[in-house]
């Protein structure tokens, strides 16, 4: 008899944890162990405003690279120094038109380009000032924040330029059992406009989601299952108590008979 009341407590407790939730990402992958698909969803992230690019010129002459790195040569005796002024090392911001101001070339419009497309239009600009320059251009701020239940939410500075979903919760120390893994929540603004979407990281198809891969300023939101809000909620105090009545109850039966 003893044995027998351990085992329905055991039940009873079991069942007040709610019904089970599946913890597997991609689910439905069990059964093709060999999946294979073309990535094509795969986008390179525009320059949008309030984007810091870094972009440095380089080209056989000193003097042009002093300036167009640096914005202005001093001139000591009439002669150039090929020592440049100070000059914040902060980057180019995006202004809300999409331009930077740039040494020499003024105003440039560069948002809504990719950073290879940027890439050739400040090499065709310059080209017109200096000879066969070489350009690099590079994101400082592209940075994605994942929150909800993740281990360790928080913004991340992504030095690659380049971040999936997965690698974004990786960062964050992936999910919580609590977190609902069927409904990630993706948040973006693009042009001023913002949008949302969500992924199920149950199934494969997560993978061809076009907010699969994500862009600079991207939030992540990973929802906590209803468990979890009943936990958190005011009924959360009263659950404890029926459950110990419920174990009272079943002793008292069973010590009676």
């Amino acid at each position: 008899m003893r044995s027998t009341f351990f085992y329905l407590f055991f039940l009873l407790i079991a069942s007040s944890c709610g019904s089970s939730r599946s913890l597997v990402y991609f689910k439905d992958l069990e059964k093709s162990p060999n999946y294979t698909e073309e990535v094509k969803n795969k986008v390179n992230p525009k320059i949008q405003p309030d984007d810091l690019l870094s972009i440095t010129v380089s080209s056989l002459n000193p003097e042009s690279n002093v300036l167009f790195n640096n914005g202005v040569l001093q001139t000591i005796g009439g002669t150039s120094s090929g020592v440049a002024t100070s000059r914040t090392n902060e980057g180019y911001l995006v202004d809300k038109d999409g331009g930077i101001n740039f040494p020499v070339l003024g105003n440039v419009k560069l948002g809504g380009l990719t950073k290879e497309e940027a890439t050739s239009k400040m090499v065709a600009e310059i080209s017109k000032s200096v000879k066969n320059p070489i350009v690099n251009i590079k994101f400082i701020n592209f940075r994605i924040t994942v929150l909800g239940e993740v281990n360790r939410p928080s913004t991340f500075l992504v030095p690659s330029e380049r971040v999936n979903l997965l690698e974004a919760i990786g960062l964050a120390g992936d999910l919580t059992a609590f977190g609902k893994r069927e409904n990630v929540l993706i948040i973006r603004e693009t042009n001023g406009i913002r949008s949302t979407s969500r992924i199920n990281l149950t199934s494969k198809e997560a993978l061809n989601s076009p907010s699969f891969y994500l862009q600079q300023n991207d939030v992540v939101y990973v929802e906590p299952a209803k468990i979890k809000s009943l936990q958190s909620g005011d009924s959360s105090f009263y659950i404890p108590l029926v459950s110990l009545g419920i174990s009272v109850i079943t002793a008292l039966i069973f010590l009676t008979k």
